[in-house]
């Protein structure tokens, strides 16, 4: 179902936990509380109800039902519009999945849409629901407790990706063809997610710098300045990770280069050998084809050849087959065939 979790809190106490969205808006000005609505992957008449409740500006409700929008956050009067990328590390599959969250948040409701599995929000009610001074502060506090959750759930991504580096490291040089993929695959999935996280440096400095405008609870900025350290540590790793693989592409790049001239070198000295043997060869046939071609002239046995009667026909025919021989064996050996 779309709708995932309906709840109205009063005093950062779960008063209510209405149905429906109507029955939310009915509970929420009846006893003046904060609602917070979750929704995952909902519908346009879902957004269109949100939207006509809380006055949220149509550009936001465009960007939340076409998603696929980068990590931002974008005022609208007393709305406030977050967009996160959360991640999370599949190990059977080593890769890593970005999902999609859109955070509305105003004078006295949070509304957030999922678009995928992560985070779990669910997680983010119970700890909040646990502390309620904190959840007492209002919709800033549940942003803030969204945030770092997102936050802290791309610490397993930074350990998966760590790990996918080192075993790279491992392959570089054991000759595994298929290193070359997998640090292209890598050095995207990296890439995708510095786009994640390095957006939410200025993202919390804003919230930071507008605090005070917004009368934002001095303990509640502390927590927010904990979140950007945290977003700091991330954002320093990912690059370093970044860094790691283009130094292990261009140290792939030289190890195949490298396997390729000693292939190239291995078959040039195949290549020299196969012609000094053709060579040989060639230069035995050459001597073994000067015998074969007197013999076959005198052994066509014409009446008119004069040597047939000629008592030294046969030592000519012999010398002839040496000498010829000889010769040639002499000028291969000359040519350095032999």
């Amino acid at each position: 179902m779309p709708l995932i979790d309906n709840v109205v809190y009063v005093d950062g106490v779960r008063r209510a936990e209405p149905a429906s969205l109507e029955l939310t808006y009915e509970a929420m000005h009846a006893d003046g509380g904060m609602a917070w609505i979750g929704l995952y992957r909902p519908t346009e008449a879902e957004i269109a109800s949100v939207r006509a409740e809380f006055g949220i500006h149509p550009l936001a409700v465009e960007d939340t039902i076409k998603a696929h929008q980068r990590p931002k956050i974008e005022r609208y009067g007393d709305v406030l519009f977050t967009v996160l990328r959360p991640a999370r590390y599949i190990d059977s599959e080593e890769r890593v999945e970005f999902g999609e969250l859109h955070v509305f948040t105003g004078p006295d409701f949070v509304v957030t849409v999922r678009h995928a599995e992560a985070p779990d929000l669910a997680k983010v009610r119970r700890r909040m629901e646990a502390a309620p001074e904190l959840l007492r502060l209002g919709p800033e506090a549940v942003l803030y407790a969204i945030l770092d959750e997102v936050v802290d759930e791309y610490a397993p991504v930074v350990a998966g990706l760590e790990n996918d580096i080192d075993e790279i490291e491992d392959e570089l040089f054991a000759g595994n063809p298929a290193v070359s993929r997998r640090i292209y695959d890598l050095f995207r999935e990296v890439m995708d997610f510095q786009r994640a996280t390095r957006p939410l440096l200025e993202m919390l400095d804003a919230l930071k710098n507008g605090a005070a405008k917004y009368n934002v609870d001095d303990e509640l900025t502390r927590y927010l300045r904990d979140v950007h350290d945290h977003v700091v540590r991330v954002v320093d790793r990912a690059d370093s990770f970044r860094a790691l693989l283009q130094n292990a592409l261009a140290v792939n790049a030289t190890v195949v280069a490298q396997r390729q001239n000693e292939e190239m070198q291995a078959m040039t000295v195949s290549s020299l050998e196969q012609n000094e043997e053709v060579k040989r060869i060639s230069a035995w046939a050459a001597i073994l084809f000067a015998p074969s071609l007197v013999g076959t002239v005198y052994g066509m046995n014409f009446d008119n050849m004069p040597e047939l009667a000629w008592p030294l026909g046969y030592p000519m025919a012999l010398g002839l087959m040496v000498g010829g021989s000889f010769t040639l064996y002499r000028v291969f050996r000359w040519k350095k065939w032999l």
